[in-house]
């Protein structure tokens, strides 16, 4: 059994050293965040993504049951934001800032290396399902919140909100390696084709990590208070609570259970900064959020596993 130092010395503070040379680089050599983000969306993460899930020995129809289950728990964080948001009497702009921010939740460049250091045996596959969902979710869903809440868009051009959804690599991705799944897999016979795609793969965890330091290095955040605390409070502790009694109604194993459970207390996606940013929310309430939720996460994480383990 491990202990609570243990666990923080050898699964988050890994994490969090990869994350710290992210943000010194920043500080020395002002990185072009573009740049990486586009390596991270466009290069490594479907890479990821095509080399697990068509390499991955997953029981039919548990990949379904996890697309469902982070649907579902979108909705709980919905729902609890919204309750939030009525009470305090928010404008659409800030309620707009606060779903998003809880909703959404960085299942790639934190949940990915989690996953891999804290369950190598099934937590980076299972982990795979919910980032398809995530990103997906995030440009269909996340554009359609901000479009109603936020500055609403020229008529005629609402249309125009979903297209990057379809750019998404991700999705075609995961769509190929199900095909290629179904065939035996015959791409690992090709090694000029297979071993370049196994050396992005095993290049994201380093990778986006040090993107998410460059980030958070950019990053101005105001103190922790009003909608803030409860963004953080609604990301980092309503979603494994939330996670936890879905376990139970999914009637997940123990094991994919706990990689739910710990992956839904993952900070609040980078992605949810630049809607806010595009349709002109508080997308300064909206960093801050990433980066205080990014911060507290090893602390909340740690604990999940101790528990959970």
């Amino acid at each position: 059994m491990w202990t609570l130092l243990e666990i923080f010395r050898d699964v988050c503070l890994p994490i969090m050293l990869l994350i710290a040379v992210g943000w010194a680089m920043d500080r020395r050599f002002d990185l072009k965040l573009d740049t990486l983000v586009k390596l991270n969306i466009y290069l490594f993460v479907p890479s990821f993504i095509f080399v697990r899930v068509a390499s991955s020995d997953l029981q039919q129809g548990m990949g379904g049951k996890v697309v469902v289950f982070t649907l579902c728990v979108l909705l709980v964080m919905f729902v609890l934001s919204a309750l939030v948001c009525a009470l305090r009497k928010e404008t659409p702009q800030q309620r707009m800032g606060l779903q998003l921010s809880t909703m959404f939740y960085n299942s790639g460049n934190w949940g990915i290396p989690l996953m891999a250091l804290a369950f190598p045996e099934v937590g980076p596959v299972i982990q795979v399902f919910v980032l398809m969902t995530m990103n997906i979710s995030t440009f269909s869903i996340g554009i359609f919140l901000a479009s109603a809440q936020g500055q609403q868009p020229e008529q005629g051009e609402i249309w125009r909100r979903f297209l990057p959804m379809l750019r998404q690599p991700s999705i075609y991705a995961i769509l190929f390696a199900l095909l290629m799944r179904s065939w035996g897999n015959p791409l690992q016979e090709v090694v000029f084709i297979w071993k370049p795609m196994t050396y992005l793969a095993d290049a994201l965890v380093a990778f986006a990590l040090i993107t998410l330091g460059v980030q958070l290095a950019k990053t101005r955040p105001p103190k922790i208070e009003g909608r803030l605390a409860w963004a953080l409070a609604i990301r980092l502790i309503a979603g494994p609570v939330a996670a936890f009694f879905l376990t139970k109604l999914f009637s997940f194993d123990a094991a994919t259970s706990a990689v739910l459970i710990v992956g839904a207390a993952s900070p609040a996606a980078v992605n949810t900064a630049l809607l806010a940013h595009e349709f002109k929310a508080d997308s300064r309430f909206a960093a801050a959020a990433v980066f205080y939720s990014t911060l507290l996460a090893g602390i909340v994480v740690t604990l999940l596993i101790y528990l959970l383990r």
